[in-house]
């Protein structure tokens, strides 16, 4: 899949930093790309700040975790610092610098009260790595830390969001401080894994992939016979979540061995980071593969060549290969 800058939103895409590499982590080998390898790129410096209380504009409606809010507008002049309020606390898991952050968001101007962007209205969380710079400073700085169902009020101030020069097609001026109310509804770490009800693998003439839930690679046994002609995909564990649409873009952990001689060539795992990218962007077995597929489940794919690579040969992929993955489906958006 191509390297492309990470949107949350349109018209701001305004959490994201401009010219950022984006965590849909893909290789540039072409339309074909594998699942997902490293960018190789790394954030610019971020300018950092004290963490104060307030002042912060008052919650008037929509105050229920979940709900769109209602913010007023900002009481006075804003705080030059970074100003962060948890408004709900929750009581799940901490955000952990490095993690994949799933939340609902409403961002406005703080002097003019001005809606600039929101998830509330499209309808779909935002789903991107926090505490890496791939998102604007503020949010980087006042989410980290936070559990799993709170609701987090922040101001931010110009130099820790779009600095001096704004971001003009959102209407935001190099001097706003922004104002966001923020849902932390889930947040995945690199060793984030698949939650459900083991499935028996029954077909001696598949793959077997191991069904342990720790963060770890699972093993992945080939067996000597031919490899399918038809795609295979598989639950190993069944999850509960909502089913994966072919529009979506999912956050997977996966690993992927060669049907020939069982060899490694590309895992989430080794990398230690989870992998994020549109299901419109892989190749046809993953698309196809997990289409359909429920959200927190373990699932083999056996990739047949014209599916996968065909006669192109790829790093670490022989031409006409077969290709054995496993992978965790973490979230659907």
């Amino acid at each position: 899949m191509r390297r492309r800058s990470v949107l949350l939103a349109v018209p701001a895409g305004l959490l994201a930093l401009a010219g950022c590499g984006s965590d849909e982590s893909g290789s540039d080998k072409g339309d074909k790309a594998s699942p997902s390898d490293p960018t190789g790129q790394t954030p610019s410096p971020q300018p950092t700040g004290k963490i104060v209380n307030g002042p912060l504009p008052e919650v008037t409606g929509g105050t229920k975790f979940g709900e769109k809010p209602k913010i007023a507008k900002g009481p006075g002049e804003p705080s030059a610092d970074l100003a962060v309020k948890t408004l709900i606390a929750g009581r799940g898991i901490s955000v952990t610098k490095g993690d994949f952050l799933q939340v609902n968001y409403l961002g406005q101007i703080w002097k003019t009260g001005k809606v600039f962007d929101n998830s509330y209205d499209q309808g779909k969380p935002a789903l991107f790595q926090i505490g890496t710079g791939q998102v604007i400073p503020g949010w980087d700085q006042g989410l980290v830390g936070k559990k799993v169902g709170s609701r987090v009020q922040l101001a931010i101030p110009p130099e820790l969001g779009y600095g001096k020069q704004g971001q003009p097609q959102a209407g935001i001026k190099g001097t706003d401080t922004m104002v966001f109310v923020v849902d932390v509804i889930d947040t995945f770490s690199a060793t984030a894994s698949a939650k459900g009800d083991t499935v028996a693998q029954d077909n001696i003439d598949l793959p077997k992939v191991g069904d342990k839930t720790d963060g770890k690679a699972p093993d992945i046994t080939v067996p000597k016979t031919d490899a399918p002609k038809k795609l295979v995909s598989n639950y190993v564990i069944e999850g509960d979540g909502p089913e994966v649409k072919a529009t979506d873009s999912v956050l997977v952990q996966y690993k992927g061995v060669l049907w020939d001689g069982g060899k490694e060539f590309d895992s989430s795992y080794s990398r230690k980071q989870l992998a994020q990218f549109s299901l419109q962007q892989v190749v046809k077995g993953w698309s196809q593969g997990l289409t359909g597929k429920k959200v927190g489940s373990r699932v083999l794919i056996v990739v047949p060549p014209e599916l996968g690579y065909g006669k192109q040969e790829q790093q670490g992929i022989p031409a006409d290969s077969t290709l054995v993955f496993s992978v965790d489906i973490l979230s659907a958006l």
